[in-house]
Parts: C-alpha cells; structure tokens; sequence
C-alpha cells in the first residue's frame, strides 16, 4: 500500500497524531477512536494493523498488552516527497507573516 493510501483514511491519521504523543495501549486508542469516529474495537484493530504493516507504528508485547508507538521513517519519506512543493507554500506563507507584522506595526 502506498504511504498516501493509507495516510488517506482519517481513522489512520488521527491513530498516528495519538501515537505522535507517544506510546500508547491498543485498548487507549479503541476508547479515543471509538469516540470520536463510532467504530468497533475490530476495526480500529484493523486500522492499526494497516499502519502496522505498512511500517507507520511499530507494536510491542508487554504481558497481555500490546503498546503502539509511532514509526517514523515512512513519514520521513512523505516528507521528502513533499520537500519539491513547499516553495509553493512558502513563499506565500512569508508574505502573510510580513503582512501580519505590517499589520501590528500599524495597530502600535
């Protein structure tokens, strides 16, 4: 599966924003995720599989629990591949902090 494949799916991304903040239990992110997306326990197992196999998180045993953590040599790739399109949003993104600066000057 390509990496934007399966950083397509909103489930999957917002797995790796709880994972981003570090380790967490399988069973932690089944309560976050049901929450907010209404899904059972298999299918956020099956989210988690993806990102598993795909080498986004990495999964260690600890007794009878299973601690997801974030891998992030996949996103480093996505970031690369990105690296050739920020010049369209930089140097935007540095004309609205130079208007926003002007902006304050003239509220002083």
């Amino acid at each position: 599966m390509h990496a934007f494949d399966v950083l397509g799916d909103p489930v999957r991304r917002r797995i790796l924003e709880l994972l981003a903040d570090g380790e967490h239990t399988s069973g932690a992110v089944v309560v976050v995720i049901r929450e907010e997306f209404g899904i059972s326990q298999p299918a956020v197992s099956q989210h988690l599989r993806v990102l598993r196999d795909n080498g986004f998180a990495t999964v260690r045993a600890e007794g009878t629990r299973r601690l997801y953590n974030v891998h992030c040599e996949p996103l480093q790739e996505v970031d690369a591949w990105l690296e050739r399109f920020r010049g369209f949003w930089t140097q935007r993104l540095d004309a609205l902090g130079t208007e926003i600066a002007r902006g304050k000057r003239l509220q002083s």
